[in-house]
């Protein structure tokens, strides 16, 4: 373990999921270098994820435009970074931005992935480099790989961790009142993620009947809410929340949870993360690589995918996802309960 206080930043432009699984590697940096600063540096729309979390001493939130690099815009904040004058700087990412951005900060020590692809010159914006491995792994896992490199140990847990702004408790309970509610995500940014309608219908059926208070939610883009519009007229009396456009308040309405079910989208690692149990739905995506950690979350995966991985909607004849039944998730939540009680 380094004696001398070190300043370090973190850098990772990915999705939502992906950011939240981030955290067991950021806690074993913070392990690694105690009387060290921990910076992050990310996009400004995934910022929050981040900002309830006492060990970073400080989160950058970064414009950007997906496919636009807007240098212009960001050379104020990589200005400001250069001014830290960071001792060590870990790219998790792994794409162009992220190496570009490292050798502009100008850490002196820069640690990122090896290997092909991106552009020509991308080894060269990194001082340190780790080869990934080729072995099926938990991205948790894989990020915390990156810091052997610098001979950091992985932490005791690889579960996910953030939290919830406790400022916004009271407007969260006036949106979801019942802390065991099941709260139910029906939409995914990739259509072949989602559980079919029908399915949902029954789940919140045999849910009912026992006594489980379900709610839906789903994002707030035109196709997602003609979804949920679908599923009001399967099910009349189903309750759905409000859109919340704010992902602070967002994440303080999932966190008053007693439980969530969806497929592998941004939301299931929100709520895994923020400590709800959960019951994740696998198909087209790999249930090792991607499907949270820890006793209290169930996965259940469908029949083998066969659309192309490049592809956000099923071509398939039959929907892999449409194999779980919903008597099987409705005895997921079953298990839940006796094990809540």
């Amino acid at each position: 373990m380094s004696a001398r206080p070190e300043k370090l930043l973190a850098l990772q432009f990915k999705y939502f999921g992906d950011a939240v699984l981030l955290t067991p590697a950021l806690r074993a940096l913070r392990g690694h270098f105690p009387a060290g600063e921990l910076h992050l540096l990310m996009p400004e729309e995934i910022a929050p994820l981040f900002q309830q979390l006492s060990h970073l001493h400080r989160v950058w939130p970064m414009p950007r435009r997906r496919g636009r690099a807007q240098f212009g815009q960001s050379w104020p904040m990589i200005r400001a970074l250069r001014r830290e004058r960071f001792d060590r700087s870990v790219d998790f990412a792994g794409n162009d931005r992220g190496a570009i951005l490292s050798r502009f900060i100008g850490a002196h020590r820069r640690l990122g992935w090896g290997g092909g692809g991106g552009f020509f010159g991308r080894r060269f914006c990194y001082t340190d480099r780790v080869m990934p491995e080729a072995k099926p792994q938990p991205e948790s896992a894989r990020l915390v790989q990156l810091l052997s490199g610098w001979q950091i140990p992985s932490p005791p847990s690889l579960e996910a961790e953030i939290r919830a702004d406790p400022a916004l408790a009271v407007a969260a309970k006036r949106i979801l009142s019942d802390e065991r509610a099941v709260v139910c995500h029906v939409a995914s940014s990739q259509q072949k993620k989602e559980w079919p309608l029908p399915h949902w219908a029954k789940l919140h059926h045999l849910a009912a009947v026992a006594g489980f208070h379900v709610v839906f939610t789903t994002a707030l883009g035109e196709r997602e809410q003609a979804l949920m519009a679908e599923l009001k007229k399967l099910v009349p009396d189903a309750k759905i929340l409000p859109p919340v456009p704010e992902l602070p308040l967002f994440l303080a309405v999932l966190a008053r949870a007693g439980a969530f079910v969806s497929g592998d989208t941004g939301p299931l690692h929100f709520a895994a993360g923020l400590g709800v149990p959960t019951i994740s739905l696998f198909g087209p995506s790999s249930p090792v690589q991607w499907a949270p950690i820890g006793k209290r979350h169930q996965v259940l995966t469908g029949s083998a995918c066969g659309c192309d991985g490049y592809l956000s909607i099923c071509q398939s004849a039959s929907h892999c996802l449409a194999a779980i039944p919903p008597e099987q998730v409705f005895a997921g939540l079953q298990t839940l309960q006796a094990t809540q009680h």
